[in-house]
């Protein structure tokens, strides 16, 4: 592409366009227009999941005394009839079609066994950080309200789309009891299990701590 010139310095057009007036040949610089917004990808992992791994706190389970999942109240509605399973489907998904706002349709694929899903009823939200062990490293002593907000975090890495198969595999077991089939998917996995309890200031144990150590050795 040609170059623009002004007071006889070379300067490339992409980043400065010159406008001349013929009154006097003023030459008045235009601003570049601002680039386009990146596509957003979703909610994303720590930056450094090895360091924030050393800051969580380690302490052994607590009791499963009192816990219910109706603690922990989901999915919280998002207007127009729908909630944040749909939220998570749509952002999930693959030609995801609606009723309304309600997901009817689509193609998931289950990042923890590399299951093709087709229907939005073969499709379970998990919560990566389940609600039992959340509850079992700190979230007992949380108001039902917080809670709830732990349950439909949309701004952490804690709900993902996955096969009904894989999250009932799963439970509520941490990484030192259960990991994802498809090994390529450790990595991201620990991170987003530091990320949602670093944010949410949950415990660790000894042995989470460890396996979860063991798995970013994969990134």
């Amino acid at each position: 592409m040609p170059a623009a010139y002004a007071d006889g310095v070379r300067t490339p057009r992409l980043l400065l366009v010159s406008v001349l007036l013929l009154s006097g040949c003023q030459v008045v610089p235009v601003e570049p227009s601002a680039p386009a917004p990146t596509k957003d990808t979703g909610v994303a992992g720590s930056a450094d999941p090895e360091a924030e791994l050393a800051k969580l706190p380690v302490a052994k389970a607590g009791s499963m005394r009192g816990y219910k999942r109706d603690k922990f109240p989901h999915w919280r509605s998002t207007g127009s009839n729908c909630d944040v399973r749909d939220a998570v489907l749509k952002r999930d998904g693959r030609k995801v079609k609606y009723s309304g706002c309600n997901v009817v349709a689509g193609t998931w694929t289950s990042i923890y066994d590399g299951r093709t899903l087709d229907s939005p009823t073969k499709v379970d939200i998990d919560h990566v950080v389940p609600l039992a062990n959340a509850w079992r490293s700190g979230a007992s002593a949380w108001t039902d309200d917080k809670r709830s907000d732990f349950a439909n975090d949309l701004d952490r890495p804690q709900l993902v789309a996955v096969s009904q198969t894989s999250n009932r595999g799963k439970g509520d077991q941490d990484p030192s009891q259960w990991k994802p089939t498809v090994r390529a998917e450790w990595c991201e996995y620990a991170s987003d299990w530091i990320t949602v309890k670093r944010y949410w200031k949950l415990t660790v144990t000894s042995a989470e701590k460890k396996s979860l150590g063991e798995m970013l050795k994969e990134c």
